[in-house]
C-alpha cells in the first residue's frame, strides 16, 4: 500500500492497536468518524498543499492495514518490537528505496492536531537549519496560572522547555522551568510569561533518525526521573528547533487515551466545528 514513494516530507502516523491503556483505540469513532481516519485526513490536506509531500499510517496490526485498505489510506507494516512513535519512524524509513529530506511524526491518538501546526513545522524546516524540530506555546500570565493549578492536581502532565538566543532547546522538563522566583515583579515588567509548554509533536531530519539507534539513551528518559524520550537528542548533542504556535483560540487534547478523553474531544469539536479539512 505504500510504494514507490520519492517526496522531501514524509508525515508517519505511528498507530498501534494493542494501546494498554484504550485497546483499538485508532479505529474507534469520534463523532462517528474514526480516529485515525481523522489524524490522516489532517495529514493529506497538508500533502495537497505541498508539493513534494506524502504520509504513511505506520502499524503493526493487520486490522488498522485492513481500515487503511478500505478507506484509501496510506498505510505500511511495521515491526512489533518498536517501544515508540521514533521507533517506529525509523523502522518505516528503513525499508524505503529512497528517503525524504524531513519525517514528521504525527500520533495517530492525535485528531485535534491544527493542521497549522504541522505546516509552520515545514515552514521552519525550509528556512533553519536543525536536527529536530517541536512546537511550543509561549504562555501568557492566565496560562501558566493553570499550568500551575494543574501541576498541583497532575504534577507530571505537561511538558515545559527552556531555549537559547536563537530559539534552540537547552532542556525539558516534566517541572515548569524556568522558575518564577518573583512573581509579582515578572508580571510587572513582563508581557507574557517566560514558561513555553512543549506540544508533543517532532519532525525529524532522515539524517537523525538514521543515527537514532545509535545515539546514547539519555538518563532523562528513565521513567522514574523525567521520562521524556526527546532529550536523547540534547543528551548527544543535537539540536532541536522551538517552533513557536498557538492553537488560534481552539481548545485542543494532546492525545487519546480513555473513553473520557473521547468524549472530551467530542465536546471540543461540537463546541470549535470540525476543520474546514474533515469532511
Amino acid at each position: 500500500m505504500f510504494t514507490n514513494f520519492n517526496k522531501n516530507i514524509l508525515i508517519i502516523i505511528p498507530a498501534r492497536y494493542e494501546s494498554s491503556r484504550l485497546p483499538g483505540k485508532p479505529l474507534m469513532k469520534i463523532k462517528g468518524v474514526e480516529m485515525l481516519k481523522r489524524v490522516a485526513g489532517i495529514a493529506q490536506y497538508i500533502c495537497q498543499t505541498n508539493e513534494n509531500c506524502g504520509y504513511c499510517v505506520a502499524t503493526d496490526d493487520d486490522r488498522i492495514m485492513q481500515f487503511c485498505g478500505a478507506n484509501g489510506i496510506n498505510a505500511a507494516m511495521t515491526s512489533k518490537n518498536c517501544r515508540n512513535g521514533t521507533e517506529r519512524c525509523c523502522d518505516l524509513i528503513s525499508g524505503l528505496p529512497v528517503s525524504p529530506k524531513l519525517v514528521i511524526n504525527l500520533q495517530g491518538d492525535n485528531p485535534l492536531c491544527p493542521p497549522w501546526i504541522i505546516q509552520e513545522i515545514i515552514d521552519e524546516w525550509r528556512k533553519t537549519v536543525a536536527d529536530v524540530y517541536t512546537p511550543v506555546i509561549a504562555l501568557n500570565w492566565d496560562e501558566y496560572d493553570r499550568l500551575s493549578a494543574d501541576k498541583q492536581e497532575t504534577p507530571f502532565s505537561g511538558t515545559t522547555v527552556i531555549a537559547d538566543k536563537n530559539g534552540f532547546a537547552l532542556a525539558f522538563s516534566k517541572n515548569i522551568i524556568p522558575a518564577v522566583r518573583k512573581p509579582a515583579k515578572a508580571r510587572k515588567t513582563m508581557m507574557l510569561s517566560p514558561i513555553m509548554r512543549h506540544i508533543g509533536l517532532y519532525a525529524y531530519t532522515v539524517q537523525t533518525l538514521d543515527q537514532y539507534s545509535s545515539l546514547a539513551e539519555s538518563p532523562y528518559e528513565n521513567d522514574c526521573i523525567e521520562g521524556l524520550e526527546q532529550m536523547r537528542f540534547l543528551y548527544n548533542g543535537l539540536k532541536i528547533k522551538l517552533v513557536t504556535t498557538n492553537y488560534r483560540g481552539r481548545e485542543t487534547c494532546s492525545g487519546v487515551d480513555s473513553v473520557q478523553d473521547i468524549e472530551r474531544v467530542e465536546k471540543i469539536i461540537d463546541k470549535f466545528g470540525e476543520f474546514d479539512i474533515i469532511e
